[in-house]
C-alpha cells in the first residue's frame, strides 16, 4: 500500500480552500468569507479521517462542490456553505438543528433538500425516486439545492473511476436519466455536456476512447479551417467597431456519438463536428439588432442554408436559452454551425438559471420562460398521491421536450410542449377551463380536443358546463398538468370502485391462501401489468380480472422451473448474502452460465445479451434477475429508479452456449451476393443460421439474418469478414427480439 503523507494532503486542503475564496472574492460582502471559513472548520472536522474510495481525504469533494458553485455555476455566499457541509448531516453526527443554529434556517433547508432519506424501503419502492422527490420538494422554496445537487452530481462523475462497475453503471444511468436533463432544463448547458460525456465514458467506454482518438486526428486541421473560416468575419467585424470574440469549438463526444447513431454513419461523416460562436458586447436594448447586423455579415460572405435558421432571441427558449444560429456553406463546401449572441446571453448560456439573476434588475422578462417552468415543477410537486416513480416519470416529461409557440385570441404567447394538443392548451389556461372543454377553434376552425398544435396556432377553448373528463383524454394529453387535473377528476370515482374491487380481491385471494401483504400484490402487479394498487383494485371490481386469473398468477408464482433456486432474492444485497452462503466465500458477482442451477435467471428480450456483451443483473419482481446489456435502452430507468436492485453480473469462461444476434447488411446489389456473404457465415466460419430476409430496390441490397454466436468475440471476427465481401457497405448488429426466450443451444 502507498504511504500517505498527512501534512502533504494538509497543504493541498489549504490550497484549494484558499484557491475557493480567491474566485468567490469578486462578490463576498462584509462578513461572508468568516462564514465560509466557519464552514469550512465544521466540513473539516466532521469529516475528519474519512476518505473517499480513491483514497482521498473526504474533505476534497465539498471543496470541490463548492468550487464548482462558484466558478461553474456562478452562486454565492449561502450556495458555498451549503456545498462545504451538503453531506455533514448525512454522514457524520451532526444534526440539522446545528446547522440552523450556525448557518440560519436558509441553509439549512437546502442542506435537507440534499440530504437523502434513511430507513427501510417497502419491497417494490424506489429509494433514489423517494430520494430525487425529496430533494425537489425544496424546489418551491429555493432552486440552489438543485444546482448545488448538480454540482454535487458533476463532481462524482469527474471521479467515478475509483468505484465498482455496478456503482458506475448505477450513478451514469442516474445522471443520464435524470441529472443532464436536469441541467439541460435550467440552461447548464456546459455542465449538462460534460455529465452526457463522462455517462458515456462509463457506459460504453471503447466508443468513448474511439471518438476522443478521433477528434483528436482531425485537430490540426479542423484549427486550420477555423482560422481560415473567420478570417474574413474577423476583418469585417473589426471595420464595423464591434466589440466582439469568436470561438471554434467541437461538438461534445456525446453529441457525435448521438449523431453517428441516430443517422447511422460514421465519425467521417459527421459533417458539422463543430460550431463558430460569436459573442459581442453590446447594450441590452442593441442586443437583437446588433445579433442580427453580424448574422448579415456572415451571409455576406458565406451561403447559408435556409431551413436551418433558429432564431431564439426574438423568441427565447424556456430555459431562458438566447442566441441565432445558422449554418452556412463554407468555400470549401463544408456545413458550418455558427451561434451569434450578445456577451449576457453568453453567460445565460453557460451558467443558465444562476445567470438570470445577475441580469435580473435589467432584464426581468427574459427569465419568465425559467420562471414559468419552475411554477409548473411547483404544482406537479404539490401533488402528494403519485408514488415516487409515477412522480419521477412525470417529472421527466417535462425535461428534454422541445416546444410550440401558439397564441390566445388576444394575441398573448403560449409555450407548450411539443405534441400538445387543444387540451392541454385548455388546461394550460386554468384547471377548470381544461376540466370543462369541449373542443375548440384554431385559426378561426372548429376542432377536436386531440388537435395537435402548430408553431403560430390561435386558439380559442369552448366550454360547457355540462362536460367531464374521461379516461379517453389522457391519451391525447403531453403536459404533466393536464395529466394530473385529469387523474384527480377521475381518481374519487375510481375511488369508490377500486374500494369494491380491494373487498372482492382480499376475499378471492384467502380462498386461494394468497397472502394479501405487500410482496404479492407488487408481483400482482406485475403480473397484471399495472402501476398502482387502486389500478389493480379497480380492475378486479370491473370484471377484467377473474378467478382463474388470479389461479393462473399462484400457479406461475409457485413454478420452480426445475431449478434448485437460492434462498428469497429481492435486492442486490439479498443476493449477496444468499450467493455467499451456498458458495462458501464473500462474493456479489452473478456468474452467467455456471449459476443457472442455483440462480433463476434469464436474458432481456430488449436487448438479447450475448457472452462477452458488458452486462448487469437485475432482480425483477416475479422473473427472477434478468441479464440486460449496459447498452440496452431500458437501463437508465432501471438503473436510476431501482439501483438497489442491481446485480453485477459476468460471464463465466466455461460458457458454451449459442445465442441468437440479429445482423442487418446493407450493400449494393449484384449476381452472387447472397451466396458469398452466406459462404462467409457458414462455410468460413461455421456459422449456423437461425433465419434470413433479403430485399433488394434499386440496385440497393438490404439484408436481416439472424444467427447463433457464441460470443462477442466471435461476432466481431464475423462482422469484419462479412465487410470484407464484395459489395457489402455496412454490417451492424440489431437487438433481436424472439417471441418467446432467447433460443439457446449446444454450439
Amino acid at each position: 500500500m502507498i504511504g500517505i503523507d498527512i501534512e502533504q494532503e494538509k497543504i493541498e486542503i489549504i490550497r484549494k480552500y484558499r484557491t475557493l475564496l480567491r474566485h468567490a472574492k469578486p462578490f463576498l460582502q462584509s462578513d461572508d468569507a468568516k462564514l465560509i471559513r466557519k464552514a469550512f472548520n465544521i466540513a473539516l472536522e466532521a469529516h475528519k479521517g474519512t476518505r473517499r474510495r480513491s483514497g482521498e481525504p473526504y474533505i476534497y469533494h465539498p471543496l470541490a462542490v463548492a468550487h464548482i458553485c462558484v466558478d461553474e455555476i456562478g452562486l454565492g455566499t449561502t450556495s458555498i456553505v451549503a456545498a462545504l457541509l451538503h453531506d455533514v448531516v448525512e454522514d457524520t453526527d451532526i444534526e440539522l438543528e446545528d446547522i440552523e443554529n450556525d448557518f440560519g434556517s436558509k441553509v439549512a433547508s437546502i442542506i435537507n433538500g440534499l440530504t437523502k432519506i434513511s430507513g427501510e424501503f417497502e419491497y417494490g419502492s424506489s429509494q433514489q425516486a423517494e430520494n430525487f422527490r425529496k430533494m425537489l420538494l425544496t424546489l418551491s422554496e429555493d432552486v440552489r439545492v438543485i444546482l448545488i445537487k448538480l454540482a454535487d452530481r458533476l463532481h462524482n462523475m469527474r471521479t467515478l473511476d475509483s468505484m465498482p462497475r455496478n456503482k458506475q453503471l448505477r450513478i451514469s444511468s442516474e445522471t443520464s436519466y435524470l441529472y443532464a436533463p436536469l441541467a439541460h432544463r435550467l440552461g447548464l448547458y456546459a455542465i449538462k455536456s460534460e455529465m452526457e460525456d463522462l455517462v458515456l465514458k462509463y457506459t460504453d467506454g471503447d466508443t468513448y476512447i474511439e471518438i476522443i482518438k478521433d477528434i483528436d486526428a482531425t485537430k490540426e486541421v479542423r484549427n486550420r479551417f477555423i482560422k481560415r473560416f473567420i478570417r474574413p468575419i474577423h476583418k469585417e467585424l473589426n471595420g464595423c467597431n464591434f466589440k466582439f470574440e469568436i470561438k471554434g469549438r467541437p461538438k461534445s463526444i456525446h453529441s457525435i456519438w448521438t449523431k453517428m447513431n441516430k443517422q447511422d454513419i460514421p465519425f467521417d461523416e459527421v459533417y458539422d463536428l463543430f460550431a463558430i460562436r460569436i459573442i459581442i458586447e453590446t447594450p441590452l436594448d442593441n442586443e437583437k439588432s446588433a445579433c442580427w447586423k453580424v448574422y448579415s455579415i456572415v451571409t455576406d460572405f458565406y451561403k447559408p442554408n435556409p431551413d436551418r435558421l433558429r432564431d431564439w432571441i426574438s423568441t427565447p427558449k424556456a430555459n431562458g436559452y438566447e442566441s441565432l444560429h445558422t449554418t452556412v456553406m463554407s468555400n470549401d463546401g463544408q456545413w458550418v454551425e455558427v451561434q451569434i449572441r450578445a456577451k449576457r446571453m453568453d453567460d445565460i448560456a453557460e451558467k443558465g438559471y444562476a445567470a438570470h439573476w445577475k441580469y435580473k434588475d435589467t432584464a426581468a422578462s427574459q427569465e419568465s420562460g425559467l420562471e414559468q417552468w419552475i411554477d409548473k415543477i411547483r404544482e406537479l410537486l404539490q401533488q402528494n398521491d403519485m408514488s415516487a416513480i409515477e412522480f419521477i416519470t412525470d417529472f421527466r416529461s417535462n425535461l428534454f421536450q422541445e416546444e410550440v409557440f401558439v397564441f390566445t385570441p388576444q394575441g398573448d404567447l403560449k409555450r407548450l410542449a411539443n405534441g400538445s394538443t387543444a387540451l392541454d392548451f385548455a388546461f394550460e389556461i386554468h384547471s377548470e377551463v381544461g376540466m370543462r372543454c369541449l373542443g375548440a377553434k384554431v385559426n378561426q376552425k372548429l376542432v377536436p380536443l386531440h388537435y395537435v398544435l402548430k408553431n403560430g396556432d390561435q386558439v380559442e377553448i369552448l366550454t360547457s358546463e355540462k362536460q367531464k373528463p374521461s379516461e379517453d383524454w389522457l391519451r391525447f394529453v403531453v403536459s404533466s398538468k393536464a395529466s394530473q387535473r385529469i387523474k384527480e377528476g377521475l381518481k374519487e370515482e375510481k375511488k369508490v370502485i377500486a374500494a369494491e374491487g380491494k373487498e372482492i380481491m382480499l376475499r378471492k385471494l384467502k380462498k386461494l391462501k394468497i397472502d394479501p401483504n405487500n410482496e404479492n400484490f407488487d408481483k400482482l402487479r406485475a403480473f397484471f401489468n399495472v402501476n398502482n394498487q387502486l389500478d389493480l383494485f379497480y380492475k378486479m371490481a370491473k370484471g377484467f380480472i377473474e378467478v382463474k386469473d388470479l389461479k393462473k398468477f399462484k400457479e406461475d408464482s409457485s413454478k420452480v422451473n426445475g431449478r434448485k433456486k437460492i434462498g428469497k432474492i429481492t435486492d442486490a444485497k439479498s443476493f449477496e448474502k444468499e450467493i455467499t452462503k451456498i458458495r462458501k466465500r464473500k462474493e456479489d458477482i452473478l456468474l452467467i452460465g455456471e449459476d443457472m442451477d442455483l440462480v433463476d435467471y434469464k436474458f432481456a428480450k430488449c436487448c438479447s445479451p450475448i457472452p462477452g456483451d458488458d452486462v448487469f443483473g437485475f432482480v425483477s419482481v416475479n422473473e427472477g434477475i434478468k441479464i440486460h446489456r449496459t447498452s440496452c435502452p431500458n437501463a437508465p430507468e432501471l438503473l436510476s429508479n431501482h439501483g438497489h436492485r442491481v446485480v453485477k453480473a459476468k460471464w463465466a469462461s466455461k460458457h458454451q452456449e449459442a445465442y441468437t444476434v440479429g445482423l442487418e447488411i446493407l450493400g449494393t446489389d449484384r449476381v452472387g451476393l447472397i451466396n458469398d456473404v452466406t459462404q462467409v457465415i457458414s462455410t468460413e466460419l461455421k456459422v449456423n443460421m437461425r433465419s434470413i430476409s433479403v430485399d433488394t430496390d434499386t440496385g440497393i441490397f438490404e439484408g436481416k439474418i439472424v444467427l447463433y454466436i457464441n460470443d462477442s468475440k466471435h461476432l466481431d471476427i464475423l462482422i469484419t469478414r462479412l465487410e470484407l465481401v464484395s459489395g457489402v457497405v455496412k454490417v451492424k448488429r440489431f437487438d433481436y427480439t424472439p417471441d418467446d426466450e432467447p433460443v439457446k443451444k449446444q454450439a
